[in-house]
């Protein structure tokens, strides 16, 4: 038979598991999903990199459909803005594509920009493409470039702006060139660690 100290220990035990569980962080989770047909490689690449970077679990959502409702005016490029409308959810979420995407300009002359990926800041969900980052380079260049695109994109999902404190930060704005993509590193400026911080 136990004796009475046995019977009080197991429920303090019990007791102290759940405060130290409860008071560990739980990750966030970011929900990656392929927009039309994605390479595996470039899926597996991203989810890497979140975790690695940002200490976030990934979990890839299965395979979805461009639709009519996501695409810009000339039919060719999913426009970003519509893709992220379209696509309300509670969860944070990340499409990925190999699609060509777009941003609306004001300027009528050209009224869309073709763009490498568009973050809502502050937000939950974000989209990113490869089709402006393959031209003549290797698949190892393309994978870099990929990687700072992405989490550039979740930056401006948690709250930070385009930075203006070192260019070599990875929260630069691209200005559309494949270049300044190429120029920073996978590295946040102390400002900008400061302010995800908040």
């Amino acid at each position: 038979m136990k004796s009475p100290k046995t019977f009080l220990l197991i429920p303090a035990l019990f007791l102290a598991l759940i405060n130290f569980s409860c008071s560990q962080p739980v990750p966030k989770t970011i929900h990656i999903q392929p927009l039309g047909k994605v390479s595996p490689i470039y899926i597996q690449l991203v989810k890497e990199s979140v975790k690695s970077f940002y200490g976030y679990n990934c979990v890839v959502k299965p395979q979805k459909a461009v639709t009519n409702a996501m695409l810009s005016p000339v039919k060719k490029r999913v426009d970003a803005n519509k893709a992220l409308r379209s696509n309300k959810t509670s969860e944070n979420l990340l499409f990925i594509t190999e699609r060509d995407i777009s941003h609306n300009n004001k300027e009528k002359a050209d009224p869309e920009w073709g763009i490498m990926g568009l973050g809502l800041n502050p937000g939950r969900t974000a989209i990113i493409s490869t089709f402006r980052l393959k031209k003549g380079v290797s698949q190892q260049k393309i994978l870099e470039r990929l990687e700072k695109v992405a989490l550039h994109e979740i930056g401006h999902n948690l709250g930070l702006k385009h930075c203006t404190n070192n260019d070599r930060c990875m929260m630069t704005a691209a200005k559309g060139t494949v270049k300044q993509v190429d120029f920073m590193k996978v590295w946040l400026c102390e400002k900008c660690k400061q302010k995800l911080k908040k």
